[in-house]
Order: C-alpha cells, then structure tokens, then sequence
C-alpha cells in the first residue's frame, strides 16, 4: 500500500471512516441486542449460526426503521439517531402489535416513526490526534550504582 496512485490518501481516509461505522454497528448489535452478554445462548454449531443471522436480520429490521424514521424528519441521517433508544422504542412498539386490531396493523407500524425527534444525537465532535513521540516517565527512581561499592 505504498504506492499513492494504487492507494489515494484519500480512499484510504474515507475507507476508515466507513469501517469505523462497521465498528459501531458491530457495537450496536453486541450491546443493545445482545445486552452486553459475552457468550451465545446455544453451544451447537448450526444453533449458533442460527442465533448470529437472527440477530443480523434484527439488526437490519431495526436499521431499516430507523432510515424511515430518519427520512420523516428533516436533514437528518439515519446514522444520527440513537440506536439503543431507537432499538428500544421499536422493539416495544413490536411487541404491543398483538394488541392491535388486524385491520390497523399497517397503521400502527408506520406510527413508529413519529417518535423520531426524541432519537436524535448531538452533532459528533471532529477529534484530531496528530502522531507524537511521547517521553516515557518513569515513576520509580533509577537505581544508582556507587562506583566505589563495587570494588
């Protein structure tokens, strides 16, 4: 990669970028869909590949929402709503459709993205850490050998 017309500065910048949202997705489906739990539920193979594409077809469905959401409010990307709060809302919202009547399903599904507004984050901060040399302190004292002693 160290050929810059191979590998433009400026690919590989917005190539990180997109990672990063890979990472925070990935984070996203660990911590709210999974509540932080560290290990799955089933122990056989076939069970867990089962459980992993369960939980990215639900991490999807939420996604999904959460673009319509983000389309009914104005100049803000899906990428800018919480996802645990939308996650939530939407998941309990799935959960009282049996309370509904069949002939207002449709309704009551679409109904999920009124609730946008309140998922909306706070703009993210711009960080820039530019590479240093740091010099490492020591915390103990050297020890001082006396040049007499050692004879």
């Amino acid at each position: 990669m160290t050929d810059p017309m191979s590998f433009p500065v400026a690919d590989i910048v917005d190539l990180y970028a997109h990672r990063w949202e890979i990472e925070l997705g990935l984070r996203d489906m660990k911590q709210s869909l999974l509540d932080s739990e560290f290990t799955l539920r089933s122990n056989q193979p076939e069970l867990i590949k089962q459980e992993l594409w369960g939980i990215l077809l639900a991490y999807n469905l939420i996604r999904y929402q959460m673009v319509l959401m983000a389309k009914s409010l104005d100049s803000i990307h899906p990428n800018q709503l919480s996802f645990h709060g939308a996650s939530m809302h939407i998941i309990y919202q799935l959960t009282m459709l049996p309370f509904c009547s069949p002939g207002n399903i449709a309704k009551f599904v679409m109904d999920i993205t009124k609730s946008a507004k309140q998922f909306i984050l706070p703009a993210r901060r711009e960080r820039s850490y530019p590479r240093e040399l740091k010099c490492s302190k020591n915390r103990y004292p050297l020890k001082k050998r006396n040049a007499g002693h050692l004879k």
